[in-house]
């Protein structure tokens, strides 16, 4: 059997880092098992699903490292969807109900005041075709509910174990608005089947609408697939993310120049036993993922933890790895110039700060009562060529002829060659400064 996986999103808004934790989830189990990932766009929704969102999901995913290898659009798959209606209705698994939305609401009302729970009490099951008929010619349109046999739903979670539904405690769900138009279960359900798709990774939000899928899935007649029900991403103080805020979206963390292995080692690690380790490509993070050790606790991101897996990762690119990106910005000096500032970076845009310490103009930060020290330094500077010998050899000299040392030898030096108190190590900086650049920040 091929591993075949989907993800499922709608385009209601841009992707956050919540979506990245399935889309990555499905993605890592396809790598892992030779399997296939299909991109499976929800936009049934014609009032709030927009193009420009569709677009972005693929730009985001391809930013990760996504790559599908089938994409559909629930939109032009609606003849499926008629088709498995009528197969339904046919084996009278679907009936038509003609309550507003208000009377229903008001039925709840009355069975949780008399502590009944408040599901659907099938009474459209009971009108004659006369009732039904006189229902529509008053303009009453029917929804159409799925009728479910009483029968509990077992299935073998691969992330929370043993599972159980007990479908006489739910509601018949609806599968078709009075519109017409489907809600996410059918279509869901129908590709499901249509797709072969072998495994379903998603959020333990839908664990109870799995129960419901299956009953679904086997009066069609279909192949139930392996069910996963991961912990959700949420934020430190527990609250879901969503699409609407646009907190944490994947294309500002991509803006705001974080690595798309950062964000991806930290959506799948986090909630998990497993450390979370910024992985080098998803190769290796696959290598690493396993379904079962997925908390059944909510999974908090912090955003803290995800700027300090950047910078680690970050430490750890090599050149040309970031060159393009390096010359995008308008950086040069090559290798160089990136292994002397790599670990003090922590996101590759920073390396700017550093492209212009070295290029300069600077303000260089000279205290009065080090005036005359710099001066002497800068009689003291020794011609090029230079290389990282330059730095010690010339802080050699200076010590010995102004009897400074330590801190109170370094730091003037390095205030007033790159303005900063901070910053990389000065033995690979000041050959990159170059000595026409020092000798015009000395005093």
């Amino acid at each position: 059997m091929t591993v075949k996986v989907r993800f499922a999103p709608s385009p209601t808004g841009y992707l956050h880092i919540g979506n990245a934790r399935p889309a990555l989830l499905n993605w890592l189990f396809a790598l892992s098992h030779g399997g296939q990932f299909v991109l499976r766009i929800d936009d049934t929704d014609v009032e709030r699903c927009r193009d420009e969102y569709r677009l972005a999901i693929g730009e985001d995913l391809a930013w990760l490292g996504i790559t599908p290898h089938e994409l559909h659009r629930q939109s032009e798959r609606t003849a499926l969807y008629d088709a498995a209606v009528e197969t339904l209705k046919a084996n009278g698994r679907l009936y038509p109900c003609y309550e507003t939305a208000d009377e229903l609401e008001r039925r709840r009302a009355r069975q949780r005041a008399r502590g009944l729970p408040p599901i659907y009490d099938r009474a459209a099951l009971a009108l004659s075709d006369a009732e039904r008929a006189a229902l529509e010619a008053a303009g009453r349109k029917p929804h159409w509910r799925f009728k479910l046999d009483g029968a509990p739903v077992s299935w073998t979670d691969l992330v929370r174990g043993e599972e159980r539904v007990e479908t006489t405690s739910l509601s018949d769900p609806i599968l078709v608005r009075e519109d017409g138009t489907y809600l996410y279960t059918l279509p869901s359900v129908v590709d499901d089947i249509e797709m072969g798709i072998t495994h379903v990774i998603r959020g333990e939000d839908h664990v109870t609408n799995t129960g419901v899928q299956i009953a679904i899935i086997q009066a069609l007649g279909g192949a139930v697939p392996v069910f996963a029900h991961a912990n959700l991403l949420a934020t430190t103080a527990g609250e879901a993310f969503s699409k609407r805020s646009g907190a944490l979206s994947l294309r500002t963390l991509r803006r705001d120049g974080y690595e798309a292995m950062a964000v991806a080692s930290i959506a799948v690690l986090t909630g998990t036993s497993d450390e979370v380790h910024a992985y080098r490509n998803l190769d290796e993070l696959a290598a690493h993922v396993d379904l079962a050790h997925v908390s059944r606790s909510t999974a908090k991101f912090d955003p803290h933890e995800l700027d300090a897996l950047n910078a680690r990762l970050v430490h750890k690119l090599d050149h040309a790895t970031v060159a393009d990106r390096l010359a995008a910005l308008g950086i040069g000096g090559g290798e160089a110039f990136w292994f002397a500032v790599r670990d003090n970076l922590a996101k590759v845009v920073d390396a700017a700060l550093w492209w212009r310490v070295v290029e300069g103009p600077i303000e260089p930060v000279v205290a009065a009562e080090d005036v005359d020290f710099l001066g002497a330094a800068k009689a003291l500077l020794p011609e090029e060529p230079w290389d990282e010998t330059t730095w010690g050899t010339w802080t050699k000299i200076v010590g010995a002829a102004t009897g400074r040392k330590g801190r109170a030898l370094f730091m003037p030096l390095r205030q007033a060659l790159t303005g900063l108190d901070h910053g990389p190590e000065l033995k690979r900086l000041l050959p990159l400064i170059g000595r026409r650049n020092t000798l015009a920040r000395l005093p």
